[in-house]
């Protein structure tokens, strides 16, 4: 896949092109693409993924705070797995938020994307208020030559969207979460250098500070987990809380056990992937208690993913 990053700028063939902010590149997403690939063959043009760097939203409004599946970066890369030909970063302006659903298919994605054909989400609806359909879009492409068409949904009775895999992550129903991405939900950060509570209780974590800073986080409790340093993969668990036994104040901790594996990683950066959810978060009347459930949690984490092994 190859990114056009000055469309406007860039002279290049008709496209064959879908539209939209495709936070997380799920599976109904993904279903969309292998319709975009299948309609750009039938036409012997390249396919293209139109999208935003940043919520449009956000753009509209600097307090809003999207809570997102993937950063940009993250995106990209899910969109080149799809194998599509093109990604279009399309840099979302104030300006362009009051253009009319018309004046948007003619001025830019005719006028400035080159866009011969147009695939439509079967849900999807653009232009200032949103107030224009399926059918006022084939018309105003007809007006200057953009074939104008409708995708089919994946699957009427699993609905599949964004909001409803944000709602899984924070209920901890990561399992139903991944199927609907079509891969296991991941973050990635930083190691950063915490309390070091858990090397004095013989379960030393990694404390990890997300780069992404509208990712979602998962509902707090202790997780199974696939770790990925230096390309290398490790099992792991995962406790994202506030510490409540250790009285840790209002502060959100993400700290990752990495199974078997003992090293320095402060300053490394990882990404971890959620495979499910263990237990909730809960505070102990003492230390000692604490540690006897994290015992047990890393026994239940490495019977779960030893047999996801063997499976």
């Amino acid at each position: 896949m190859d990114l056009i990053n000055s469309p406007y700028n860039t002279q290049h063939q008709p496209l064959v092109a879908t539209i939209g902010f495709f936070d997380g590149v799920h599976t109904g997403h993904q279903y969309l693409i292998e319709q975009l690939k299948i309609e750009a063959k039938k036409r012997n043009l390249p396919s293209a993924v139109i999208t935003f760097p940043v919520h449009p939203r956000r753009v509209l409004s600097s307090d809003y705070q999207p809570a997102l599946l993937c950063g940009y970066e993250e995106k990209v890369k899910r969109l080149a797995n799809t194998n599509v030909d093109f990604c279009v970063p399309l840099d979302f302006t104030k300006e362009m938020s009051t253009l009319s659903a018309r004046e948007f298919i003619q001025q830019i994605l005719k006028g400035k994307l080159n866009v011969q054909t147009l695939l439509i989400g079967y849900d999807h609806r653009f232009g200032h208020n949103r107030e224009d359909g399926f059918e006022e879009y084939q018309k105003y492409g007809q007006e200057v030559g953009i074939d104008v068409i409708q995708a089919c949904e994946l699957d009427s009775s699993n609905h599949v969207s964004s909001s409803r895999i944000r709602r899984l992550l924070g209920e901890g129903d990561i399992v139903k979460a991944n199927q609907l991405l079509g891969y296991n939900y991941t973050i990635s950060g930083q190691i950063v250098e915490g309390f070091q509570v858990g090397r004095t209780i013989g379960f030393p974590t990694a404390n990890i500070k997300i780069w992404e800073d509208f990712k979602v986080v998962p509902a707090f409790g202790v997780y199974a987990v696939y770790v990925l340093i230096d390309d290398d993969q490790h099992e792991g668990m995962l406790y994202i809380g506030k510490r409540p036994t250790l009285h840790n104040g209002d502060n959100i901790s993400l700290e990752v056990n990495i199974l078997d594996f003992d090293q320095n990683l402060y300053g490394k950066s990882l990404s971890v992937e959620f495979i499910e959810f263990m237990r909730p978060d809960e505070k102990f009347k003492d230390l000692e208690t604490l540690v006897k459930h994290i015992k047990q949690d890393k026994i239940n984490v490495g019977n779960l993913l030893r047999k996801l092994r063997k499976n």
